[in-house]
């Protein structure tokens, strides 16, 4: 083998999968046919579980520039939408508002420093599969050649060529109804008064949340540090061309039904000015094909309502990258690498609907308008709220369960004597923590990829942690049934390799 596994395509979705797999002992590398990062803005940052997960990686405060754990955000939207987080007990939303430009920068050098092998200039051609590995096809600077893998992952878009030559199907439906512009724009500064952006003849506009009107959806997004931008979506028929500062223009001023004087933004960073139109919500009829698996895009799209795209993608890759290295190191229990599709492709399912339901709440008409009212009766209700927040941050995931309500959930974010967990799991390795008051379970023989922690708690709680952050068994008190359920688990998820003593 040339090496352990290929992956197509170095958006963050790639990336971070080469850093979870170099954090296994895994050889990836990454191919991009690009010859650099792109500059082309596209996401303006994260939301919900991945911010926490990214925490869990060391990578937060890289990304935020801030040191500490993350905070949730005390409010949010869901289809333009007011979601009052602050009512909440257990608030899961939190946000991390860093472009796309520089996840990718961060990433890549997150992957590099672990030692992965990038090549950009690189593009996939083919490949052929075989009960040992993978054979793919490229195409690189100095010409064609070939690359030998255990497993190929598309991590390679929306078109990903993976997926097709891989002959998985990409269900689903195009909707063309739609119009969206964005562009970097100013606004008059002495309109905006108290973070508001005050228009005469419409009304306040608070930052970054949409506004859905009865001619369509604005957004006003004063990005700090970086230039300034203006979107627009209108159900209307575009017009032949390239999209011009005129055409935002226009389309702003029909939206709001008042005229807002843009201007085109001093300073340095990348200007925008994109038209799109209609959109895809698809999901791929399997993510695993033999030796070939799909991440991210590849796996499936959606309306960017509520941004759940990177939370998504860059969860299917945790989720991915311990169980490929398990089953290239040679010790995945029967079955581990099948339960990447079958855990995250229903997540998958679920994104698509509660955008599709968000596109619906945005949609002009009457019958849309009172459809809103009413929902806004029933987003009063804190337990409404919840639901929907913990919808959209992917807090309501879990991965089957068991007798205990935290298996296959995520695992809350404790104290293992002065460290946080989130510190813990930097390494990417499966923990047992043991915050009983006796330490019994962290006596237990292990598997040796199991690191051992064990710390009195103010929660008396034992735990067994996926390196993906999710509980796979959970104690509270030591007896025979506990302790079966934990040799079980590590059966489950850890166990092919001989049980060493634990060290910990």
């Amino acid at each position: 083998m040339d090496t352990d596994v290929v992956i197509a395509g170095a958006g963050p979705n790639g990336l971070m999968l080469a850093s979870e797999l170099r954090l296994a002992g895994v050889r990836p590398i990454v191919l991009e046919k690009l010859p650099e990062r792109s500059t082309v803005p596209r996401a303006n940052g994260l939301v919900g579980q991945v911010v926490r997960m990214l925490d869990r990686r060391g990578l937060y405060e890289r990304l935020s520039s801030t040191p500490g754990a993350p905070e949730p955000t005390p409010g949010f939207v869901f289809g333009a939408m007011p979601l009052h987080l602050e009512m909440l007990a257990d608030n899961p939303m939190y946000l991390l508002q860093v472009p796309q430009v520089r996840i990718e920068e961060v990433l890549q050098e997150r992957a590099l420093e672990l030692g992965a092998e990038i090549r950009r200039g690189h593009e996939l051609l083919g490949f052929t599969q075989d009960a040992d590995g993978v054979t793919v096809s490229l195409s690189g600077p100095d010409g064609e050649y070939e690359l030998r893998t255990r497993y190929l992952v598309g991590a390679d878009g929306a078109h990903s060529r993976t997926r097709k030559l891989a002959g998985i199907d990409f269900p689903g439906v195009t909707n063309d109804s739609m119009v969206s512009r964005t562009g970097s724009a100013a606004v008059p500064p002495e309109w905006v008064e108290d973070g508001l952006l005050k228009i005469p003849g419409y009304g306040a506009v608070p930052p970054f949340l949409h506004q859905r009107t009865e001619r369509g959806l604005f957004v006003w997004a004063p990005f700090p540090g970086r230039l300034p931008g203006i979107s627009t979506g209108e159900w209307d028929a575009p017009p032949e061309g390239e999209m011009t500062f005129e055409e935002l223009q226009a389309s702003a001023d029909r939206v709001l039904g008042a005229h807002l004087p843009l201007t085109v933004p001093t300073g340095d960073g990348v200007r925008q000015l994109r038209r799109v139109v209609g959109g895809n919500s698809r999901l791929a009829s399997h993510f695993r094909s033999g030796r070939v698996l799909l991440l991210g895009d590849a796996a499936h799209v959606h309306s960017a309502m509520g941004g759940p795209g990177l939370n998504l993608g860059l969860q299917d890759a945790v989720n991915l990258g311990w169980k490929l290295a398990a089953d290239v190191q040679g010790w995945a229990p029967p079955g581990l690498l099948d339960t990447y599709e079958s855990e995250r492709r229903p997540v998958g399912e679920r994104v698509v609907m509660q955008t599709q339901a968000q596109s619906a709440l945005i949609a002009p008409g009457n019958e849309v308008t009172a459809l809103r009212k009413l929902f806004g009766e029933f987003l009063t209700d804190p337990g409404t709220v919840q639901r929907i927040a913990d919808l959209m941050s992917g807090a309501d995931i879990r991965y089957g369960g068991g007798a205990h309500p935290l298996v296959g959930r995520w695992a809350p974010d404790l104290r293992v004597g002065e460290v946080r967990l989130a510190e813990l799991m930097h390494s990417g390795r499966p923990l047992l923590v043991d915050l009983t008051p006796s330490g019994t379970f962290s006596g237990t023989r292990v598997p040796e990829q199991v690191e051992v922690h064990a710390a009195p708690g103010e929660r008396a709680i034992a735990l067994l942690i996926r390196p993906d952050g999710y509980v796979a068994w959970a104690a509270e008190q030591d007896g025979d049934a506990e302790r079966d359920g934990l040799r079980d688990a590590l059966e489950q998820w850890f166990q092919p390799r001989p049980l060493t003593s634990a060290t910990r």
